[in-house]
């Protein structure tokens, strides 16, 4: 039975590789710049070496906004992986940061004991996410830009230092990806004990994050395609200077010890590169789409675990 507690954290792995991971390679896979295979192989590497070498920050964060038991864990875990599997399937790329948010709020409201502790800092880095990529795609593509004029008119030396550029910016961006977002899967069973071992950080980031590279393979491309085709069209150097937004800024938070959402800052660096491009190149029917998935996404989270709560009660917890 222990193990069926524990199982959700793998769920909510596999969920969140299948949306959030998405977007590390989308805008290259979008582009045919880089072969899906190709993607999903080097992500699920370098997002597993992410969360083992630097994960540890985001697993702590996540586990000190709320006390837990095993059963507590669960509900949580569960009713945010339901939830960002749900917007997968509509092909939204959201944030899983704020759907395990939101089920920790509903948990708590329906045990009776709400906690608010370290939800301000988190909630400012969740908005600070879009805007800090947003800013660096304009950064990016100024100063990419100009080092890509220096090989002049040399088409078929241009792309090759692009296709060169969107795979190791895709191998950061996954390593990033892991470092960060690992803690959203299994960060609120750090400390608990299943059949008398103690889940340490690294047997969590070890779990979530199996559970992303397998997500990323079976069911990433759909949100794939939302973000690299359906909101701005990008070329190829435009895909680079999403990734490479992306990644910093996702890696940036990563060292804060803040999880936030990989959608987001990928859907902030694009927005970037259509200010850039011109702001007719933005397709705000998709935009408003996205922004109301983020804002459902915590809210979907919270009412999922508060009525799962009552649902497991004849359950008995650790």
């Amino acid at each position: 039975m222990q193990l069926l507690w524990l199982s959700s954290g793998a769920f909510l792995g596999w969920s969140l590789g299948a949306n959030d991971a998405s977007n590390i390679f989308g805008t290259a896979v979008a582009t045919r710049a880089v072969k899906f295979i190709t993607a999903a192989s080097l992500m699920s590497i370098f997002l597993i070496a992410g969360a083992l070498i630097e994960g540890s920050s985001g697993l702590e964060t996540i586990r000190n906004l709320s006390t837990q038991n095993l059963r507590g864990a669960f509900i949580i875990t569960f009713a945010a992986a339901c939830t960002t599997t749900l917007m997968t399937v509509v092909r939204m790329p959201v944030s899983t940061s704020q759907a395990v948010v939101g089920a920790i709020l509903g948990s708590g409201f329906a045990a009776g004991s709400p906690s608010f502790r370290g939800l301000g800092k988190v909630v400012l880095c969740w908005i600070g996410t879009p805007i800090g990529a947003l800013l660096l795609a304009v950064i990016a593509y100024t100063v990419l830009g100009a080092i890509f004029n220096r090989f002049g008119s040399n088409i078929l030396r241009i792309n090759a230092l692009v296709k060169a550029g969107l795979i190791f910016a895709g191998c950061y961006g996954s390593y990033a990806l892991g470092a960060n977002n690992v803690a959203n899967a299994t960060g609120v069973f750090v400390g608990l004990e299943l059949s008398g071992v103690t889940i340490t950080p690294v047997i969590a980031a070890l779990i979530g994050s199996v559970g992303m590279g397998i997500g990323v393979f079976t069911y990433s491309r759909r949100v794939m395609m939302t973000v690299g085709k359906g909101l701005v069209p990008l070329e190829s150097f435009s895909a680079l200077v999403g990734i490479v937004a992306q990644a910093a800024t996702v890696h940036l938070y990563a060292m804060v010890g803040v999880p936030v959402s990989a959608s987001q800052a990928i859907v902030g660096a694009v927005m970037g590169i259509g200010l850039v491009k011109g702001i007719k190149s933005i397709d705000t029917r998709m935009l408003m789409r996205i922004v109301t998935a983020w804002l459902c996404t915590p809210v979907i989270a919270a009412i999922f675990a508060f009525g799962l709560y009552y649902f497991m009660l004849p359950f008995k917890a650790q």
